[in-house]
């Protein structure tokens, strides 16, 4: 194989890893933050299911940005 290449096959391997990652983190700070409320306003479960809800709309909103990526 040639550098330039690996060198593409390098960038869309990180793009492809970057938005797995922020998928991930997004559904899981919106799962903590609604937990976290949720215990302070003693709503429980609801801003927990609220938080994972946003927290998926706004991952795979984010992943498919990243994944979009053609550049």
């Amino acid at each position: 194989m040639s550098k330039e290449s690996d060198q593409e096959e390098n960038r869309k391997t990180g793009l492809a890893y970057a938005a797995g990652l922020s998928l991930f983190f997004t559904v899981a700070a919106g799962c903590g933050a609604g937990w976290l409320l949720d215990k302070a306003l003693g709503t429980q479960p609801w801003l927990l299911i609220a938080g994972i809800v946003l927290g998926s709309a706004l991952g795979l909103y984010q992943f498919v940005r990243l994944s979009s990526k053609t550049y």
